[in-house]
């Protein structure tokens, strides 16, 4: 029996609520667990704790996004023909997770020797891969189960959820795993705890309720899913200088090790600072993720992507005059509005450049985009900071990033004001 477009409208919105619940509730255990993993302080410290380097630490994220960097290729040829895309994210999302628990047993056995800094960064170049194979199906699933005029709230009330649950246990946590070194690696056992938390977000994922996929791909390999990208960018000029803006934007990403460690040189960073700094740039993003799914919902996720890429460009040159400790936190404030709300605009808005047929090719160049930034940038930023210090790495940042607002406000449009829905005719079943 073939669906059509009319019946699968007509079982989304029957189980809608049910798929924002579990929406929600994924987003509440599995995103708090790796925010807590991914935050831009304890995983950092802790890698310059066991090697001395920002070097090594730049190299570690740099690994990390390598893998993140080349995989959603692969994501986006695993199910771009799929009528149903749940078993294949499920499967990925656990294997990332088990990099998680990796990571947390290597510092609780090997952690304070150079082997187990290497495994440890070894497991981060794993994470990577997997995690950017399953952003891809994840985003791609969301797309399918929530409509458009509901994804600022389910995006809004989801980040809400996991930013203020792990603001919560960071600040907690930091102060009690780290300062009291428990289990003999306050690190370890944070990130071990930030694993259990993230596989219940998995059991909340399998009640998920997905419609058959209408619009699909051929089959393809990794190969020709790249070579897709070619007609794509030539026939959706809109997504093309979206791309380039996360592209500049996510510049950004190569200064985010080196925030809490250029913090270290204007204050004392005990576990249970880490925890406090944690907890308020989860808090100020929280705050703020409410107000952009809202607007999001009236008038579209450009304006949001505006707003919070230029507060970006502020926060780092707020960080360029810091003092002291108050400097620090008001900077970590700004910057978690800042990245929450740009992340949630990139996220969605590539969702609606363009064809459905399309979104996990999409998802996948631009994600690709981002974490080709994220992987060159850290190992540079890590030169940098050896050869000239913290301040050049936030200065070419305010730069590049003042250029992709520029873009942004002058050849970006709001996609639901316009009708982009193109796509490659053979490339469709």
């Amino acid at each position: 029996m073939v669906t059509t477009q009319k019946q699968n409208d007509a079982f989304v919105a029957k189980y809608l609520k049910r798929n924002i619940v579990v929406q929600l509730t994924q987003g509440l255990f599995g995103q708090t667990g790796f925010r807590l993993f991914a935050a831009p302080t304890f995983l950092p410290v802790y890698l310059y704790s066991l090697s001395g380097s920002e070097f090594v630490v730049g190299l570690a994220r740099s690994l990390e996004a390598v893998g993140q960097m080349l995989t959603p290729m692969v994501g986006a040829s695993l199910i771009g023909h799929r009528k149903k895309l749940l078993g294949i994210t499920l499967t990925s999302s656990i294997l990332m997770r088990l990099q998680m628990l990796f990571i947390a047993l290597t510092g609780l056995f090997f952690g304070s020797t150079d082997f187990g800094l290497w495994l440890i960064i070894f497991f981060m170049v794993l994470l990577g891969i997997m995690q950017g194979i399953s952003v891809v199906m994840m985003n791609s699933l969301r797309a399918k189960v929530i409509p458009v005029h509901r994804r600022g709230f389910v995006a809004g009330w989801r980040n809400f959820l996991s930013n203020g649950a792990t603001a919560i246990i960071a600040y907690f946590a930091g102060g009690y795993l780290i300062d009291n070194n428990i289990l003999g690696d306050g690190y370890a056992a944070l990130f071990l705890l930030a694993f259990f938390i993230a596989s219940l977000g998995i059991i909340a994922f399998t009640f998920t309720k997905e419609p058959v996929g209408l619009e699909l791909r051929k089959r393809e390999n990794i190969q020709q899913s790249f070579k897709s990208l070619k007609p794509l960018f030539r026939t959706n000029p809109h997504f093309s200088r979206f791309f380039l803006v996360t592209v500049l934007g996510s510049i950004g990403r190569m200064a985010m090790p080196f925030y809490i460690l250029f913090a270290g040189t204007r204050m004392e960073l005990s576990g249970a600072m880490l925890g406090l700094l944690t907890t308020i740039w989860m808090l100020s993003g929280t705050v703020t993720n409410l107000l952009w799914g809202e607007i999001a919902d009236r008038k579209g996720y450009r304006i949001v992507m505006v707003i919070t890429l230029a507060m970006w460009i502020l926060a780092h040159c707020q960080l360029l005059m810091i003092q002291e400790v108050y400097g620090v936190m008001v900077f970590f404030v700004v910057f978690g509005i800042a990245f929450s709300g740009f992340n949630q605009a990139r996220m969605n808005m590539v969702l609606e450049l363009g064809a459905d047929a399309d979104i996990p090719l999409r998802v996948a160049a631009s994600n690709m985009a981002s974490n080709t930034v994220g992987a060159v940038g850290p190992l540079l930023g890590g030169l940098i900071v050896l050869a000239m210090g913290y301040e050049i790495i936030f200065i070419i940042c305010i730069f590049v990033q003042t250029i992709a607002l520029i873009v942004m406000l002058s050849s970006v449009p709001e996609p639901r004001l316009s009708e982009i829905k193109i796509t490659e005719d053979n490339d469709m079943i």
